[in-house]
């Protein structure tokens, strides 16, 4: 890939944001549910800025790695972060579309995950080694994310609405759909790969990204589609 195309796609994780971001900062939404994607926005972008400074700070700022602590060589904790965070405010957001569809499964779920969070990282994983990307954490956030967006197709199938394509939360749900079912075996094996493929997974990575520049598209949509 070209390298000036390569780089581009590097940051995408910090620029693709401002895509729905834009939207977000030029009008106000009064649908509640859109509460948490747009928390969401703001806390990733500032997650993925201190992602791409790690991750580019030797190309960028000459900075070699064996100067700094360990954890600050790695953005690998942040994507732990990331992932917590995206978890707990798309659960909260599927909370708000008071689906009937096990309903108190969903509210209970979030907790399990912050309890399985902690026993994790204190018995299981090192929080903030550089190997700390936790393919575990990642994956099944993203299985438990994709399992709400079916719950939700399936409501929406059941209420026969036929104008569910002009609802924000339909596009919101399509895109985080594309994104986890893309991601799942890119994070439950980046880490086993990267440590005997390095050069081939860094470039698997891209996949990752383009998925996430499709989501916040879909986002940005969701949005647009609220102020109908």
């Amino acid at each position: 890939m070209n390298h000036t195309l390569q780089q581009i796609l590097d940051c995408s994780e910090i620029w693709a944001l401002f895509i729905p971001l834009i939207l977000i900062v030029s009008g106000k939404e009064n649908t509640a549910y859109l509460k948490p994607v747009r928390i969401y926005v703001w806390v990733a972008l500032i997650i993925s800025v201190l992602i791409v400074l790690i991750a580019k700070r030797n190309q960028w700022f000459g900075l070699p790695k064996e100067t700094s602590p360990e954890w600050i060589g790695s953005n690998n904790f942040l994507y732990n972060l990331l992932s917590t965070v995206r978890f707990l405010l798309f659960s909260w957001f599927f909370i708000l579309l008071n689906q009937k569809t096990l309903s108190t499964f969903k509210k209970v779920i979030p907790l399990v995950f912050i309890f399985c969070f902690v026993i994790n990282f204190i018995f299981f994983e090192d929080f903030f080694s550089y190997w700390s990307f936790s393919g575990r954490l990642l994956s099944i956030e993203a299985t438990i994310l994709l399992f709400y967006c079916l719950l939700y197709y399936m409501h929406m199938l059941n209420d026969d609405e036929s104008s569910f394509r002009k609802s924000p939360s339909f596009w919101i749900v399509t895109g985080l759909s594309i994104y986890v079912v893309v991601n799942v075996p890119i994070f439950l094996f980046y880490i086993a790969l990267y440590k005997q493929f390095e050069e081939f997974t860094v470039g698997i990575w891209d996949i990752h990204n383009i998925s996430y520049i499709i989501f916040c598209i879909f986002l940005a949509k969701s949005f647009y589609e609220s102020r109908k």
